[in-house]
């Protein structure tokens, strides 16, 4: 059904079935640990600069991405390491079972929390090799004209599975503040499950090599994607402005649901579902939209989203106005913040994923991406902590202030980047 409509080889058709089959768990996962942060700081009663740690692991571990793209193609069984990995980065997860069910053990042994951060930097720990591995996988299988319209399908799928266990995560949470307990160790096991079907798709196309020289590789890789290829350079550029508007506020917004507006674990699950479910109905459109324009005109378009919903998270401060909903408290302006929340889900998941790949050839696809998840992980080193101090000493408007401006420069970037310097397809 999900593919009648598209004129598709027998290839594609079946590497979207371990792609697709690999989105729902994932999908699953990320409807689980996008609470996460709420749960460290609700739960656990994390301190900021550990909430933001948090946050941090998720995207501080790309820096070695460069590193582990090189090692991967220098490794003849690609599958059988992943395989390992999975074990033994999703493990740690498994464990949280043996965590106390109440606050005052916890606080009585703070290792908790550090176990509980460890837990989930080695979950992420695996991504340097997962995403550049996805990424080269389906560019060497799905068509250049299929590639975006393919993804969007599966990110669709991965989304409306994510909203409906974040719904219910959310009640179950309200219901036990330590679920979690036991709703991480099945993610861990889940996560070894979707890693093997990842290893199920096709890789013959990819050629092996048969040295290793991390410090000529480095140099070649920017030396080919932000010096000879002047269109991405601009793009990783205006990505470093973005990703200083989103990663210093992530955390802060975090601790504005919790302090200002004293949201509870069904309040947020339901403000993030709403989002998904508009960021679901758009989707579409835009895995279409994203193969017919410039990457930098359709990177644009998510900046600005993100800049308009966090302006009105903002201006929910200001315009507290809001009702109930059975257990539901309902900010008019939050309302309107997660409607532009939307528009960036949905972009940006398509921007963020595949978007270094419409800068190159199909054989390097692999590099691209693993040069665009350093950056990211170079961005994560720092902003987050960033964001973190600017609240603590200005509050929540200077932070946001300070966000909407980068991104708004990082919006002017792309524009000129795109007039100076037209996309040559590859």
């Amino acid at each position: 059904m999900l593919l009648k409509n598209l004129n598709i080889t027998l290839k594609e058709r079946q590497t979207f079935i371990f792609h697709l089959i690999y989105s729902l768990i994932e999908g699953f996962l990320a409807g689980v640990f996008i609470l996460n942060e709420f749960v460290f700081i609700k739960s656990l009663h994390g301190s900021n600069y550990q909430l933001s740690v948090l946050f941090q692991f998720s995207v501080v571990v790309l820096i070695i991405s460069i590193v582990t793209n090189e090692l991967m193609e220098t490794v003849k069984n690609k599958k059988n390491l992943l395989r390992i990995i999975a074990v033994v980065t999703r493990l740690p997860l498994v464990l949280l079972f043996l965590f106390p069910s109440n606050i005052q053990q916890l606080n009585a042994h703070p290792l908790y929390n550090y176990y509980f951060l460890f837990a989930f930097f080695m979950y992420y720990l695996a991504q340097p090799i997962i995403l550049p591995s996805l990424n080269l996988s389906l560019k060497n299988n799905y068509e250049h004209n299929n590639f975006g319209k393919l993804y969007s399908i599966a990110t669709s799928m991965n989304k409306i599975i994510m909203l409906l266990v974040t719904f219910l995560f959310g009640l179950l949470l309200d219901y036990d503040n330590f679920a979690f307990r036991y709703i991480y160790p099945i993610t861990g096991l889940m996560g070894m499950i979707s890693i093997y079907l990842l290893t199920k798709i096709n890789d013959d196309e990819i050629i092996v090599k048969t040295s290793f020289s991390i410090i000529k590789k480095v140099k070649d890789t920017f030396k080919l994607t932000m010096i000879k290829n002047i269109a991405h350079r601009d793009f990783q550029i205006s990505l470093m402005f973005y990703g200083f508007g989103y990663m210093s506020t992530v955390t802060i917004i975090t601790i504005f649901y919790n302090v200002a507006l004293n949201l509870n674990y069904s309040s947020v699950a339901f403000y993030k579902n709403v989002y998904n479910i508009i960021a679901i109905l758009i989707l579409p459109y835009f895995g279409r939209l994203i193969s017919r324009i410039d990457q930098r005109r359709f990177s644009s378009i998510s900046i600005a989203s993100l800049l308009l919903y966090i302006i009105f998270i903002m201006l929910t401060a200001f315009f507290p106005s809001h009702f109930f909903l059975f257990d539901l408290k309902i900010y008019y302006m939050l309302l309107l913040a997660v409607f532009f929340n939307s528009f960036f889900a949905a972009t940006m998941s398509l921007s963020w994923s595949i978007g270094s790949a419409y800068f190159c050839k199909n054989e390097e696809a692999g590099i691209y991406q693993a040069v665009h998840l350093s950056l990211t992980g170079l961005r994560g080193f720092v902003f987050p902590l960033i964001g973190v101090a600017l609240y603590e000493k200005f509050g929540f408007t200077i932070t946001y202030i300070f966000a909407s401006v980068s991104l708004l420069i990082g919006i002017i970037i792309l524009f000129i980047s795109e007039k100076r310097t037209p996309l040559q397809k590859g």
